[in-house]
C-alpha cells in the first residue's frame, strides 16, 4: 500500500516559527547550543591568530567554512551532539597548526597549499602570460590599484597578486615615472584604433607604450592587440 505524506498547509505559523517535532522548550536548548558553539568558534579564531580575521588565504577560508558548517548544524539540530562538534573543532584546529608548521619548514608546500605570489605588472606593462592564468579581470586589477592611488601603470615598477588575493605594488621614484596606460575607467574605455594625436600611446591589453604618429593605426609589438589609449605620464601623489 502506498502511503502519501500529508499535504503541507501554507502559512502554518506553528510550523514556521516552532516545529511539529520539537516542543517549545527546545528553543532553550538551541540557545544553549549557540552559546557553546560560539565559544568554540572564538577559540578556533584565537588559534588562527590575528591574520585569521583579516584577508584569508584559501586554506584559512576552507577551515572557516568547515567550522561554520559544524557550528551551524549543532546550533539547532537536536540530533547533532555537542561533543561531536567539539571533536571537529579540535581536529580542524590541529590541522591548521600542523599545516602552518609544514608551510614554515617547507616553502614549496606553502606554495602548493595556498599559492605563490604572481608577478602581474613589470616595468609598467602587464605580464599577460601570468595575468591570463589568474581568476582576475583587468577591471578588477585596475580597481585594486586605484585604491592605492595609482593613476597609470607607468608609475608601477612591479605588482604582485599575493596568496591572500591582495595586490602588492612597488612604485618608481618620481624622476623615473614613464608614460603608461591610464587606469581611470573613462580613460580605459576610450580606446582607439587610430591615433588622433601624435605621441605616446599605451596598448589597452598589455599596457606596452609605443610612440604613434597622428592618424597611425598599428598593432602592439608585444601582444598584437590593435586598441590604444593615449598614455599618461603624471607623477604619483600618495
Amino acid at each position: 500500500m502506498l502511503f502519501l505524506a500529508a499535504p503541507v498547509e501554507p502559512f502554518d505559523w506553528n510550523r514556521i516559527f516552532l516545529s511539529e517535532d520539537a516542543p517549545p522548550l527546545f528553543l532553550l536548548e538551541i540557545a544553549f547550543r549557540c552559546v557553546l558553539t560560539y565559544l568554540f568558534i572564538i577559540g578556533a579564531l584565537r588559534v588562527t591568530g590575528r591574520r585569521g580575521v583579516r584577508q584569508l588565504s584559501l586554506f584559512e577560508l576552507s577551515i572557516i567554512l568547515a567550522l561554520g558548517s559544524a557550528a551551524g548544524d549543532a546550533m539547532f539540530y537536536e540530533d547533532v551532539p555537542i561533543l561531536h562538534v567539539l571533536v571537529v573543532f579540535l581536529v580542524v584546529s590541529g590541522l591548521y597548526l600542523f599545516f602552518n608548521r609544514l608551510t614554515e619548514r617547507y616553502p614549496g608546500f606553502s606554495d602548493w597549499l595556498e599559492g605563490a605570489p604572481v608577478l602581474l605588472v613589470e616595468n609598467g606593462e602587464i605580464r599577460l602570460e601570468n595575468f591570463n592564468k589568474q581568476n582576475l579581470t583587468q577591471k578588477e586589477l585596475f580597481g585594486e590599484m586605484r585604491q592605492l592611488q595609482v593613476e597609470h601603470l607607468g608609475q608601477v615598477r612591479r605588482a604582485y597578486i599575493e596568496a591572500t588575493g591582495d595586490i602588492s605594488l612597488y612604485f618608481y621614484e618620481d624622476q623615473d615615472v614613464r608614460p603608461g596606460l591610464p587606469i581611470w575607467p573613462e580613460r580605459v574605455a576610450d580606446t582607439r584604433r587610430r591615433a588622433q594625436e601624435a605621441g605616446f600611446h599605451a596598448c589597452a591589453q598589455c599596457a606596452h607604450v609605443q610612440e604613434l604618429a597622428r592618424g597611425e593605426a598599428t598593432k602592439c609589438i608585444v601582444c598584437q592587440h590593435d586598441a590604444w589609449v593615449p598614455a599618461c605620464a603624471t607623477r604619483r601623489i600618495a
